[in-house]
């Protein structure tokens, strides 16, 4: 068998800095306000679209703000796990509220298509150029924190999307600056909102999978089943149960059957062994083995309604 590849980690375990989600949140804030008023002075249902889009910024940095420190309150007798997944229910959130605006933007494009309205393409290329620089200011604030929280990768997809946006409604309004093409603002918008449609659903899968406690999608049990029962003294490992807490902080509970009947106390060298490969090559570090000798149940890897 090939030498087993470490299970990638891709997310720095730093702390969020919780400053830059909260000045996040006043930028988007602001360009919401100022994109708001451009849009209706320009009459321009893309720019109006990225401003709710916007709007849906501030929500998002802000939830993920709330989140961020909710997560950090300690365990309690009635939420012995703490309060970790409140970033995942935010993430969710965050998504859901997106997918909302972008229908709403859709019955707005289509109409507008249907009944083209003359706009002030100057005024949306001014507005939108501003919206533009305070997103990628947003965007370089949550790069990092990104990496450690989906939480934050929620709000961080939101302002990428913005800028994104941004982008194609100053393309548009040139366009309709140069050569009176109306139809773009409308068609802009839907693109748009095709684009955050995905990403949400990205955001809501993974949500969802941590939700249901599924086994993370880098984790290929049965060659990590292979890898514990090669350790010396285990007979098997079966009935695994392996979830997340959140998008990195993987539990796990095993049964271990042992080779001889041996105290407690004479396992700890086993123990060691085994958590050793969970943590160094698997990034597990919730672990809690069941030992057990010629146990009476099943040994397959996943215990069936158990």
């Amino acid at each position: 068998m090939p030498e087993e590849k470490k299970v990638k980690n891709h997310h720095d375990h730093g702390p969020v800095k919780e400053g830059n989600l909260m000045l996040a949140t006043l930028l988007n804030l602001v360009i919401t306000l100022v994109e708001l008023a451009g849009g209706i002075l320009a009459n321009s249902l893309a720019l109006l679209s990225d401003a709710l889009h916007n709007l849906s910024d501030t929500f998002a940095t802000f939830i993920a703000y709330v989140a961020t420190r909710v997560s950090r309150r300690k365990a309690t007798e009635q939420n012995t796990f703490g309060y970790k997944r409140v970033e995942i229910l935010a993430a969710m959130l965050n998504a859901i509220i997106l997918v909302i605006i972008c229908i709403f933007l859709f019955k707005e494009a289509v109409e507008r298509i249907r009944h083209p309205e003359p706009i002030k393409p100057l005024v949306v290329i001014i507005v939108a150029m501003v919206g533009l620089g305070a997103n990628l200011l947003a965007v370089a604030l949550l790069r990092n924190d990104s990496r450690k929280s989906i939480n934050v990768k929620a709000a961080y997809v939101h302002l990428i999307g913005d800028s994104l946006s941004s982008v194609v409604v100053i393309m548009a309004a040139v366009a309709i600056q140069l050569f009176d093409f109306y139809w773009i603002d409308p068609v802009v918008t839907i693109a748009i909102g095709l684009y955050l449609i995905r990403e949400a659903y990205v955001i809501l899968k993974e949500a969802v999978s941590i939700l249901m406690q599924s086994t993370p999608h880098n984790l290929d049990l049965v060659r990590l089943q292979s890898k514990i029962e090669a350790v010396p003294g285990v007979c098997s490992m079966h009935h695994i149960h392996v979830w997340r807490m959140n998008d990195h902080d993987i539990h796990m509970e095993p049964h271990i059957e042992i080779a001889e009947d041996r105290k407690i106390s004479e396992l700890e060298a086993v123990r060691k062994d085994i958590e050793k490969i969970l943590r160094s090559r698997y990034h597990i570090h919730h672990i809690t083995l069941q030992f057990e000798y010629k146990p009476d149940h099943s040994k397959s890897l996943i215990s069936k309604g158990e």
